[in-house]
């Protein structure tokens, strides 16, 4: 496996202080190693990034409410989420891998839930633990039977080619890193299309992250913050924020968590809305 880069250690607070109760709404934990063994045939390994490196960088940021996302390198064994949520405390979720709705017993899932978590994510394919076609379908009717919303990781490319299976859900759908569109194609890009189409449907939602590796010209990522202003302005109330901490398969250092918050500041400079990306948006849909 390639060596990847890891957080930066030093987290600082950001330039103002976080809403109370702001929600950072996707970071994922890694390792130890020796603990939660790497699932077979995953593609990648991060170094230790553990709940309580996670806790006290939003400590320093000013997070009082997280979702604890699982990544690919566990497939359908979430022991890692179980115990970060027990450490995190109420204020804090999951969000299972898909995985778990293919492999995992009714039991299983009832344990996840009891402990919080409330979501499935569906990765892009590549990074060894992707579901195939004929295992989406019922993958999504055990989500709608057990409440959960759904999680689509847009490919590198966007997610315009793989979205047909995620239209019209009867559960809400988040959709990760604003879609990854392509930020020199504006509105003619069809991924930023297609989420400006399904937000307008009602029951999607947007997660407002991933500037650093959408952006085509670098810190401080002022193409990535055009797509964000869009993708607020259409639809307010269903756009969330995410740190992506420890920020998996960076091949370059990943920046500061401040530098990305700041990165949200300028694109919503109205605090009432702030509130509703930070709190409101997320409390509704994590069910705090």
């Amino acid at each position: 496996m390639p060596d990847y880069f890891s957080f930066d250690p030093h987290p600082r607070a950001p330039s103002r202080k976080l809403p109370p109760h702001a929600c950072d709404s996707q970071f994922h934990v890694f390792g130890p190693a020796d603990r939660y063994p790497v699932a077979p045939g995953s593609a990648y390994q991060m170094p230790t990034a553990t709940a309580g490196r996670a806790l006290h960088m939003h400590a320093t940021l000013g997070f009082e409410r997280g979702v604890i996302v699982q990544s690919t390198t566990y497939g359908a064994n979430c022991q890692n989420i179980l115990d970060g949520l027990a450490a995190a405390g109420p204020g804090y979720r999951g969000c299972a891998h898909a995985a778990v709705l293919k492999e995992q017993t009714d039991s299983y899932l009832s344990t996840l839930h009891d402990a919080g978590v409330r979501g499935a994510r569906f990765t892009r394919a590549g990074l060894g633990s992707s579901l195939e076609a004929k295992d989406i379908e019922r993958a999504l009717a055990r989500a709608q039977e057990l409440g959960w919303y759904v999680k689509l990781q847009p490919e590198m490319n966007g997610l315009a080619e793989t979205i047909s299976p995620f239209r019209h859900l009867d559960v809400p759908l988040i959709i990760d890193h604003m879609g990854r569109p392509d930020p020199e194609a504006g509105d003619a890009d069809p991924s930023l299309r297609c989420v400006l189409d399904m937000l307008a449907e009602g029951n999607t939602w947007v997660m407002l992250s991933l500037p650093e590796k959408i952006s085509r010209t670098g810190p401080p990522w002022d193409d990535a913050s055009k797509i964000a202003r869009r993708l607020v302005e259409t639809a307010p109330n269903r756009c969330i924020w995410g740190s992506d901490w420890p920020h998996p398969v960076s091949v370059k250092q990943p920046p500061n968590e401040a530098d990305l918050v700041e990165f949200l500041y300028r694109c919503v400079p109205d605090d009432s809305a702030l509130t509703r990306i930070l709190v409101d948006n997320p409390a509704h849909l994590f069910q705090f």
